[in-house]
């Protein structure tokens, strides 16, 4: 399953771009990890190319370029844009995709989405969480040095001329996608569909303070564990994530929507319907939380369907059989006195 990330980048020096591509990194600090002697340590079996570099190296390029055109020369400028192809970690050995295919891929993939851009095709055998996902790295300068044909995403002249950014809009995010899993398809790689929704969305964002978190909790219980006690708690939750479970709690014993309402007021959480959107507002904030952010499982639509098969669900269960309302000694007693009545 094959996903699309984008990062954009405000950072003027382009070779901190090929450092990252190049070295090994920090997953948490993002900054390079250093030797016994303090050196640079080389990323393992990496593919590198360029395109559109005139044959320099990719920063120098791009800075002569930024200045011929006087582009990119204050601070809030986006100066480079960074998609990242990752593959499924099964289409190593189940379909045979390699380093050197995925590189092919990745550059026929720039060529033709990005054409008129300088760019960095980078592809690594592995992720930061050592998955074995083959993934490539596509960066390109945001300025277009030449004149490209006009792509289906692109709706203004200026999408297509030299000297003009590339804008990453919601319609390009989506053209990307669709060629993404159009290239997994015809290659015969495993695939989801990228353009409707995830049931959870867990953002970049998100995806980091979990990361952060459990490794701060590791450690936390590392001297803990060593005594020979067992830690309280293993699992780091972020704040969406314990929201996202405390609704599914409540969808899961609730018949309908004031119930629902009910149950999760119960754990502090106000839902709030507006213009047909659901959000909820836990105690530690201000502001709710859409349901767009949390996923597409807490949507009013999901959110009223669950309901409906629980109220479904609870009418065709049988009426419980009402007891008998004496005692098995009072009628007994009763029958006895019938009985010994004159």
């Amino acid at each position: 399953m094959a996903i699309l990330k984008h990062i954009s980048s405000k950072n003027a020096n382009y070779g901190d771009a090929e450092k990252y591509l190049t070295f090994e990194h920090d997953e948490f600090t993002m900054k390079p990890t250093l030797d016994a002697d303090g050196r640079l340590i080389p990323r393992v079996d990496y593919r590198i190319s360029s395109l559109n570099c005139g044959g320099e190296d990719f920063a120098v390029a791009c800075m002569r370029s930024n200045l011929r055109y006087g582009k990119n020369q204050k601070r809030e400028d986006v100066k480079s844009h960074h998609y990242i192809i990752s593959f499924d970690p099964r289409d190593g050995p189940d379909n045979g995709l390699t380093v050197d295919r995925a590189q092919e891929l990745g550059e026929k993939f720039c060529a033709e989405h990005f054409p008129g851009h300088q760019a960095l095709v980078c592809t690594h055998p592995d992720g930061h969480s050592h998955t074995e996902n083959i993934h490539v790295h596509i960066v390109i300068n945001s300025l277009r040095i030449a004149e490209v044909p006009m792509l289906p995403h692109m709706d203004r002249p200026a999408d297509r001329k030299a000297g003009c950014k590339h804008r990453c809009t919601d319609a390009a995010m989506n053209y990307l996608k669709a060629e993404v899993m159009e290239m997994c398809h015809s290659e015969g790689l495993y695939q989801i569909d990228l353009l409707n929704g995830s049931k959870e969305r867990i953002t970049e964002r998100e995806y980091w303070a979990q990361k952060k978190g459990q490794a701060a909790l590791d450690r936390a219980n590392a001297p803990i564990a060593a005594d020979g006690i067992a830690p309280r708690q293993t699992k780091f939750e972020t704040d969406k994530a314990k929201l996202r479970r405390t609704i599914r709690e409540a969808l899961a014993a609730a018949s309908g929507f004031d119930e629902f309402a009910a149950l999760l007021l119960r754990h502090g959480v106000t839902v709030k319907e507006s213009r047909g959107r659901l959000s909820y507002l836990t105690p530690d904030r201000t502001k709710p939380i859409t349901a767009r952010k949390l996923g597409d499982d807490f949507d009013r639509a999901a959110v009223l369907s669950v309901l409906e098969q629980n109220a479904a669900r609870a009418a065709e269960k049988p009426a419980a059989i009402a007891e008998y309302p004496g005692s098995i000694k009072d009628r007994l007693r009763t029958k006895k006195e019938a009985k010994n009545a004159p």
